[in-house]
């Protein structure tokens, strides 16, 4: 008596390997199709919201909230890459 393959492990393993032909795949640092999906929906909504309403709904309703809101952001900058460093982490000024 032979002993046959065992076919349905390999067809399984088979099914598990990814792609080859490099379709889907990223290359270098961007996601380019999330970049993109990021513009369009950036784009949608500065078409089609009021920003400027945005805006002052989202600033401080009075002085302990604009502490608080100050107080959150010198934190935040403290663990960029430098105390004035601009939103991109890059120093500014002297």
């Amino acid at each position: 008596m032979s002993a046959k393959p065992d076919n349905k492990q390999q067809g399984s393993q088979a099914t598990a390997q990814p792609q080859q032909s490099g379709e889907g795949q990223e290359y270098g640092e961007g996601n380019y199709k999330a970049t993109r999906q990021y513009n369009a929906g950036l784009k949608e909504h500065v078409e089609n919201h009021d920003i400027e309403k945005d805006a002052r709904a989202a600033a401080p309703r009075d002085a302990k909230e604009a502490d608080d809101m100050e107080r959150a952001e010198r934190i935040g900058r403290s663990k960029s890459k430098g105390e004035g460093a601009s939103p991109d982490g890059e120093p500014t000024g002297a």
